[in-house]
């Protein structure tokens, strides 16, 4: 007989309400209270894991600054397609918008339809935004993020080494002021991303100045005219930067060259991702290159272990960055 509500109710020790309204992610039902009622939920069958046909990609938008103005997404979205297929399962695009007025009904919907799993593109996403994700009565994983909570599996890149790889470079090539320009928006990864910088900095015994860090606007035209109007106003730069990622390292090159500057010759600088245009950029962009493909990949194939082997240990996945050299870091050292 199948399990029922007031099964659960009974097990648990909550009221038939309660129970249901957690099930259906209704306001009133504390996290805590949720967590147990969808454990039960599963181990009873009432929520059933083994018929999952499909893996949902769920796109999360909380002001869509980073996720729409970049092709990064595009290969690692067709890396996990590409994985779906190979493993038998359908792969279901999902765009859910923070800022929509149904976005909690989208996201239950979503998370709630029977056959499927979940994994989350958390890129723009803050710790509290998955909070609707730790009740989820299907299995998920975060791909592009983490939380220090340590209660997902995640696929995510190796920020922090990868930016120190990129300003010890700096350091090695004769830069001894090196400079940040820092997205205004401060997803996790461009504050591990930070944090790799200052490392760096410890390192070779550089004082960090707070002067020296540019905040931009993380896209491309937002990141050139910020870079400008600090330029109206500064006559001292560092020698060297690096940039949160690629499109904000472009803006800043164009509002650089603008005002006079070389590159490299005056201003080196170091991207993060490696987006198609980096390499045609007039100087071609020094950056690291990110393999979006394979996270994608990786993603499903972790995904495949969770509902195949039942794996309940959380694992967290990262990847490695590869350093693109090309032109535009002038050798100091020399």
């Amino acid at each position: 007989m199948k399990t029922s509500i007031r099964d659960i109710s009974r097990i648990t020790g909550f009221s038939p309400a309660t129970v249901s309204n957690a099930l259906n992610y209704k306001k009133g039902v504390n996290q805590q209270t949720a967590e147990e009622i969808f454990r039960v939920a599963r181990e009873t069958g009432y929520i059933s894991e083994n018929a999952i046909r499909k893996i949902k990609l769920i796109i999360f938008r909380k002001n869509g600054l980073i996720i729409d103005d970049t092709p990064f997404f595009s290969a690692l979205i067709n890396g996990f397609e590409t994985e779906c297929r190979k493993y038998g399962y359908e792969m279901v695009l999902c765009n859910v918008d923070q800022r929509k007025e149904d976005y909690k009904k989208q996201l239950q919907a979503t998370l709630n339809e029977t056959g499927s799993a979940v994994v989350v593109l958390a890129t723009e996403m803050l710790d509290e935004d998955l909070d609707p994700f730790r009740i989820a009565p299907c299995p998920v994983l975060v791909m592009d993020g983490w939380t220090d909570q340590m209660d997902f599996n995640a696929v995510l890149i190796n920020n922090e080494d990868s930016a120190r790889m990129a300003t010890e470079y700096l350091y090695q090539k004769g830069h001894r002021k090196i400079g940040y320009i820092r997205s205004s928006f401060r997803i996790r990864a461009f504050r591990s991303r930070f944090y790799g910088y200052q490392s760096a900095l410890r390192k070779f015994r550089l004082d960090f100045d707070e002067k020296n860090v540019f905040t931009v606007t993380p896209n491309l035209n937002g990141a050139y005219h910020d870079m400008l109007r600090y330029l109206e106003k500064r006559s001292s730069l560092p020698t060297a930067f690096f940039a949160d990622n690629d499109l904000m390292a472009l803006g800043a090159m164009k509002a650089f060259q603008e005002k006079g500057y070389r590159i490299p010759e005056d201003i080196s600088i170091i991207g993060f991702d490696d987006l198609p245009f980096s390499e045609i950029s007039n100087p071609a962009l020094t950056t690291l290159k990110v393999p979006n493909t394979e996270m994608g990949q990786l993603a499903v194939r972790r995904m495949v272990d969770i509902i195949k082997k039942k794996d309940l240990i959380n694992v967290k996945i990262q990847v490695c960055t590869k350093f693109v050299i090309r032109d535009t870091v002038r050798d100091l050292s020399k």
